[in-house]
């Protein structure tokens, strides 16, 4: 296997099809073909079906996805750092954030690496933070921002900031005209939160077991937007720093309140914990910590 080959697997595998991949890759179709057949040959076993609406993997050729993708990767940056060593950092940086960091920091982000690292190919994925912290391990993302304090042995991580949360509610209830809550207040009514183990649910039971409050969760909602909107619909209230439905509140769509005592959530930068990160992710890391200073 040669990181061609891999390069043209992966992206075959990704866009479901050759026609797709070779617009990807900028590389004529039955050169793409042959490289598939020589990975097949050189590995005894078909990693495609292919049918009339594309290509999806076998078994061997999930295997194979699951396996290569931190790897090609690295060989990928490496390639770029190695050709950028005499002048500015170039080359692919994956970047991890949890949704409620995404929507503050990812336009001023892209604005910024657009500018100060023009050699640099930006992607940026939204997911909760349990799943950036094992691509990142994997070798499949480079940097991660997300909620600590993290754990994980695997990773080294940065102090970023810290998010006081919010009781956050549909308006016409009882949190109309509050601008604190207690967490006695909270005695009976209905939550809506992510299930176990996501950091936030962790972290509001801890705070209800040390209150002495019973915890009552009507829904649990494992991703920011139906969070949000389960809220909004009045089953339940949860908990979400500010910023991150600020303009649903603007538009009166939402209500929110300070919790006393402040509930915090530290965010944090995860990185390799190997010194595995290349010049590009490198200077990218450095500006992200630019702009929460600024923030």
């Amino acid at each position: 296997m040669d990181l061609r080959q891999l390069r043209t697997f992966r992206a075959v595998a990704e866009l479901g099809s050759l026609s797709r991949a070779s617009d990807k890759l900028r590389v004529a179709q039955p050169a793409l073909s042959r490289q598939i057949r020589l990975l097949e040959h050189e590995l005894r076993t078909p990693l495609f079906v292919r049918h009339g609406r594309g290509m999806v993997l076998t078994d061997a050729g999930r295997i194979l996805l699951d396996r290569t993708a931190g790897l090609v990767h690295r060989l990928e940056q490496a390639r770029a750092d190695v050709l950028a060593c005499s002048g500015n950092p170039g080359g692919r940086v994956i970047i991890g954030m949890v949704p409620t960091v995404g929507g503050t920091l990812a336009a001023s982000l892209v604005q910024r690496v657009v500018e100060q690292l023009p050699g640099v190919e930006l992607r940026l994925v939204e997911a909760y933070g349990s799943y950036l912290t094992e691509w990142l391990y994997k070798g499949e993302i480079d940097l991660a921002v997300v909620y600590g304090p993290q754990q994980n042995v695997h990773l080294r991580t940065i102090a970023l900031r810290q998010d006081e949360l919010h009781l956050v509610s549909a308006p016409g209830g009882w949190l109309d005209g509050r601008d604190t809550v207690t967490l006695d207040q909270l005695e009976g009514r209905p939550l809506v939160l992510p299930s176990a183990p996501h950091a936030l649910r962790v972290l509001i039971e801890k705070a209800f077991a040390e209150a002495d409050v019973p915890l009552v969760v009507r829904v649990e909602a494992d991703s920011f937007q139906p969070l949000v909107e389960v809220a909004m619909s009045g089953v339940g209230s949860t908990f979400l720093p500010h910023y991150a439905v600020a303009r649903l509140i603007e538009r009166g769509l939402l209500v929110s309140a300070r919790i006393e005592p402040a509930l915090l959530r530290e965010i944090v930068l995860a990185l390799p914990a190997r010194h595995l990160e290349f010049s590009a992710s490198r200077a990218v890391a450095d500006i992200i910590q630019q702009i929460v200073t600024e923030i």
